[in-house]
């Protein structure tokens, strides 16, 4: 029975359901439920094949809302699929997922909502429940799970967040249906939140309580297994973040606001010092025109992230090797390498001279050997040029402030 009609109003207005994935968690299931029930009837449950008393506690419930079985275990990732088809099925704009294990307080649902009451209608809204992973009855694998998840998340989407593996969320169910999803286990909370990101979805955290009481919480993670399947989904969505996904939207910010503006705006007026600007530019500059091809994207971010540089700035600046630029880099490549090997400058590049493969062979060692050493000198003096140019619009700044 709902105790306070007006959340479930809200509920109502704002067109959300709850979800409770369980499996084999009878000492805290029923908690839970009649935790979330002072709130709203709108609840949907996934049994996911549960082998406990589970099924017994549901009955009294198949009558009040959606109650769904699993004749077998299939995994909180499919549970969570269904719980997302369920609510799409019934209308449903936004769900809220809270665990059945109790570490998930239902007296936090009204944050929730406040946020969601909050946010803009037409911006679809990913809320994740930030725990505090310094609380004394948090295990230490959880807090280090949890710092390695965000960390990773950061490199996939840009987006910083304290928290990315709490199951106490909120989601827009009209965007997860235009997902294709393909994981099936824990693994699939981390997929969705990224794909979600790449779909410009706005991702927040807000702050939950959370408890770990050891003698009810039955928690069905395997450490091994499913710590490496979710490194697997880890490797595979950085490499289409670095390949597809973080170029196309640099490209479409460079695109929206203009060159000259982008320029302006996120290159001469970022917060990074000279040093760290110019060090953006060598390093983009360096692996365009440096013999990499295919890996150069993946390279430059990567490297960016590495050394703390803007990422921004080095892949714009790796894309020197562009259809126009390439004719006069392998031009210029192959000259200094005639030189770098001691041989006579051909400003001709006649291509009949090259009769066999041997001689492809020791074109394209000279190629190779030019290429690096132009991309060293292009590097080396345009971050000189850099660092001097930026150090001397701030000293410029910092005089007309003063």
């Amino acid at each position: 029975m709902i105790e306070n009609t007006s959340f479930d109003s809200r509920f109502e207005t704002l067109n959300c359901c709850v979800f409770i994935p369980t499996y084999n968690n009878h000492k805290t299931l029923e908690k839970v439920v009649q935790g979330v029930m002072k709130y709203t009837d709108r609840i949907i449950i996934i049994n996911d094949g549960s082998t406990d008393n589970t099924p017994n506690i549901l009955e009294k419930y198949q009558n009040a809302f959606t109650v769904i079985t699993f004749p077998e275990n299939k995994g909180k990732g499919m549970a969570l699929r269904e719980g997302f088809k369920q609510a799409a099925t019934l209308g449903y704009d936004y769900m809220i997922t809270i665990d059945s294990d109790g570490q998930h307080f239902p007296s936090d649902l009204p944050i929730f909502l406040n946020e969601l009451e909050k946010q803009d209608s037409t911006i679809p809204l990913l809320l994740i429940g930030s725990r505090n992973m310094d609380d004394p009855s948090v295990p230490g694998k959880s807090s280090f799970g949890n710092k390695f998840s965000n960390f990773w998340y950061y490199v996939e989407t840009g987006i910083k967040l304290k928290d990315t593996q709490s199951g106490y969320r909120l989601y827009p169910i009209k965007e997860i249906s235009k997902l294709r999803l393909f994981t099936t286990k824990f693994e699939l909370e981390i997929e969705v939140i990224v794909k979600l990101a790449w779909r410009n979805v706005e991702v927040r955290n807000v702050p939950v309580q959370v408890l770990y009481d050891e003698a009810e919480r039955v928690s069905h993670f395997r450490p091994f297994k499913d710590f490496t399947r979710i490194s697997i989904l880890n490797t595979w969505l950085v490499t289409l973040t670095l390949l597809f996904y973080l170029p196309k939207r640099l490209i479409q910010k460079v695109k929206k606001k203009g060159f000259k503006k982008y320029w302006k705006e996120n290159v001469l007026r970022s917060n990074d010092p000279p040093i760290k600007k110019a060090g953006a530019i060598a390093l983009g500059l360096f692996i365009g025109i440096a013999p990499l091809w295919g890996f150069q994207t993946i390279l430059v971010i990567s490297l960016a992230v590495l050394l703390k540089l803007n990422r921004a700035i080095a892949f714009l600046f790796s894309n020197i090797s562009i259809p126009p630029m390439i004719p006069f880099i392998i031009y210029g490549s192959y000259q200094i390498g005639a030189i770098a090997m001691g041989k006579e400058m051909d400003a001709t590049l006649n291509i009949e001279d090259i009769k066999s493969g041997t001689d492809v062979f020791k074109s394209l060692g000279q190629y190779i050997v030019g290429s690096l050493i132009l991309a060293t000198l292009v590097s080396a003096i345009s971050g000189i040029i850099a660092y001097l140019y930026f150090s001397f619009r701030e000293h410029k700044k910092n005089a007309l402030d003063a």
